[in-house]
């Protein structure tokens, strides 16, 4: 079982710190932000990118997923959308997710996650589908020609957000490019058992996402064992299913201790999966 962590609760941080941190954290994997500051591909220059393989190679780390869900260097965390009712504002939502795909391939990453649609904003379930649908398809045969797998990652509140929604879109899309990032706290937080969806879904997922969230369901993430997730049950189905990808720890909420919560995680994680510890800070009032 492979554990990385998402850089996006370093976003007070370069992503050469990160990488550093994260590696001496002992996690085996990092999932890179694609957007400012660490990997925004309209800022990356050849020598950019030249530079963080090496730093990944120098440090033993491999990339778990490019996440290019959120963009806060062009507006927010969903804007523009696939869905937007301008095309113009579509469009840069499509730009953006070939240039993650040509980031994914430079820098040997397996995969992207994407924002699941956006938010719907007065338009019908339909009209959200069908221009999700058409964005997917202007990405498709460059993430097909490169080797990158696009995966949709369902959220309360957009346009995907429940296992039968997700399960209804892929079946119109290209298995060999289109898969799920499967967000723990997200299905949990629509009322779906992990667990159980986890079997139901795992010829579909290519990568998780892993957090905590409180009993009352608000979409809010916390470290993993203070919430009210079976983490140690999900992590039990995630091994019966034979899945051999990452397993990545995304935690942006506690963007003000980011390093010690990636610690706390990792010493919470290894200890549930049963696999060897590695050193746990006890105190991590003042690391950053």
């Amino acid at each position: 079982m492979k554990f990385a962590f998402s850089a996006n609760a370093f976003r007070n941080y370069s992503l050469a710190y990160t990488i550093a941190a994260l590696a001496d954290a002992g996690y085996e994997g990092i999932e890179i932000m694609a957007d400012m500051p660490h990997a925004y591909p309209p800022s990356l220059t050849g020598a950019d990118i030249r530079d963080i393989r090496l730093l990944l190679d120098r440090r033993h780390m491999e990339i778990s997923n490019i996440n290019a869900f959120m963009l806060h260097a062009e507006s927010d965390t969903y804007h523009p959308s696939w869905i937007e009712r301008e095309p113009r504002l579509r469009d840069r939502r499509v730009a953006y997710t070939l240039d993650c795909i040509d980031l994914a391939a430079q820098l040997g990453a397996p995969s992207i996650s994407i924002e699941p649609g956006g938010p719907l904003q007065g338009m019908s379930f339909d009209e959200g589908i069908e221009l999700f649908k058409e964005g997917l398809r202007a990405v498709q045969d460059s993430a097909q020609q490169k080797g990158v797998r696009v995966l949709i990652e369902p959220e309360p509140g957009l346009l995907i957000e429940n296992s039968t929604q997700f399960l209804s879109l892929i079946d119109d899309l290209d298995p060999e490019v289109f898969g799920l990032n499967f967000d723990i706290g997200h299905f949990f937080c629509v009322g779906e058992s992990c667990p159980v969806l986890i079997f139901t879904l795992s010829r579909y997922i290519d990568h998780f996402h892993l957090e905590d969230i409180a009993a009352s369901k608000e979409h809010v993430r916390l470290m993993p064992g203070k919430g009210a997730i079976d983490l140690p049950e999900v992590v039990h189905a995630i091994k019966n299913i034979d899945y051999s990808g990452f397993i990545t720890v995304e935690l942006y909420t506690y963007d003000d201790r980011p390093t010690a919560a990636a610690q706390e995680a990792l010493y919470y994680l290894e200890h549930i999966a049963d696999i060897r510890t590695t050193p746990f800070l006890k105190t991590w009032s003042n690391i950053p």
